[in-house]
């Protein structure tokens, strides 16, 4: 059996952009009319979506109480506190703990990385953690990926001493964490341009605003734009605005120069040598580094994100390619049928798209809308 779309015709207000717009690209209608569909209805939006620019990257300091988060820490810097980079075990948390640890150890020592392990530790931080975190003396924790929701452990950590500045995407309750700053688009009255980041590209938007406040050049920052292109694929979070912008930038990257550990992993699934699009970030980069949170540590993943030795990163490279077979392993030795319950959840979940499908013949016309670097 194979489907076809049909498509709703478009408004009047909607023809008569898209007609603005064909008459600038070579009066190529069907273009335009899918331009238009976007939400994108000037030439100027379409430029932006045509040829994706860092320059159009939003100022980091439009997120809610970022000045608060940079300043924390500064001064962490400046009093030589030790500080933690927390985050969660997926890919994303892994990609974002990744990053800011990276990039801060290039101006400062006091500094160290912590994957919550998923049996032992669950999800997010606990008391355990904190407790773990006193004791070696941590005055300042960087949570990425999760956090929005730990109110009674972020307290906790409080009375112990410890400050907390949360970078997260998820979307928050009513009541929020005791942090000294939360960074995260989708809290209630904020303004950001883009809601739609993720954990990683919250990450990415805190550094940014820290070289900013600090006149740093930001080349080495963006040159770490490969990480954050991985989050946003295997986190499948809307390619759209600002994410369009920062997964076209680290998908070229990520072909053309990766980091130590993204190159030792592209060798190992066989992409060594071909042009990466985001279906292999999502297919066959992103298991490899979702395994190692499953089944073993979400900090062998970033051991080997951060690898500087290219005999290093092979290794974990291949110890992550042998888990994610081991994890696949796992999961087919017991497979479940889909119950009643789930398939009806499959479609009360499944997004909504101005595109619907009959079952006449026909050809299927794709609705993806992922750029290629």
């Amino acid at each position: 059996m194979t489907r076809k779309w049909n498509y709703p015709s478009l408004s009047s207000e909607e023809q008569r952009l898209g007609a603005e717009l064909a008459r600038r690209y070579s009066n190529c209608t069907p273009v335009a009319d899918l331009l238009v569909q976007r939400g994108i209805t000037t030439i100027d939006a379409a430029e932006k979506f045509f040829h994706p620019s860092l320059r159009d990257l939003h100022d980091p300091f439009l997120m809610p109480q970022m000045d608060v988060a940079v300043e924390r820490l500064n001064r962490a810097m400046g009093s030589k506190e030790k500080i933690m980079v927390y985050g969660d075990y997926d890919v994303d948390g892994t990609t974002a703990v990744a990053l800011v640890y990276r990039y801060l150890q290039n101006f400062y020592s006091e500094l160290d990385f912590y994957i919550p392990t998923r049996y032992d530790d669950g999800y997010g931080i606990s008391r355990q953690s904190i407790d773990m975190l006193a004791e070696q003396g941590v005055k300042l924790v960087i949570i990425l990926d999760c956090g929005i929701k730990a109110i009674d452990e972020i307290k906790y950590a409080a009375e112990r001493g410890i400050d907390f500045i949360i970078c997260d995407h998820h979307v928050p309750d009513d009541e929020l964490p005791p942090a000294v700053a939360i960074l995260n688009p989708k809290l209630e009255g904020s303004t950001y341009p883009c809601p739609h980041l993720s954990g990683c590209g919250v990450g990415y938007k805190f550094m940014q605003a820290f070289s900013i406040s600090n006149g740093i050049a930001t080349a080495e920052l963006e040159s770490m734009l490969d990480l954050v292109a991985v989050s946003i694929a295997a986190d499948i979070v809307p390619m759209v605005d600002e994410n369009r912008v920062l997964a076209y930038t680290g998908l070229k990257r990520l072909n053309s120069n990766p980091n130590m550990g993204l190159r030792a992993i592209i060798r190992t699934c066989g992409l060594g040598g071909k042009e990466i699009t985001i279906s292999d970030v999502v297919f066959k980069i992103g298991p490899r580094i979702n395994a190692s949170g499953r089944m073993q540590s979400g900090r062998e993943a970033v051991e080997l994100l951060v690898a500087r030795d290219s005999k290093e990163a092979a290794r974990r490279a291949w110890r992550s390619t042998n888990t994610t077979k081991t994890a696949r392993n796992s999961t087919n030795a017991s497979p479940k049928k889909p119950t009643p319950s789930s398939r009806h959840a499959a479609r009360c979940t499944r997004p909504k798209n101005r595109l619907s499908s009959t079952t006449k013949t026909g050809t299927r016309a794709s609705s993806a809308s992922w750029p290629r670097a």
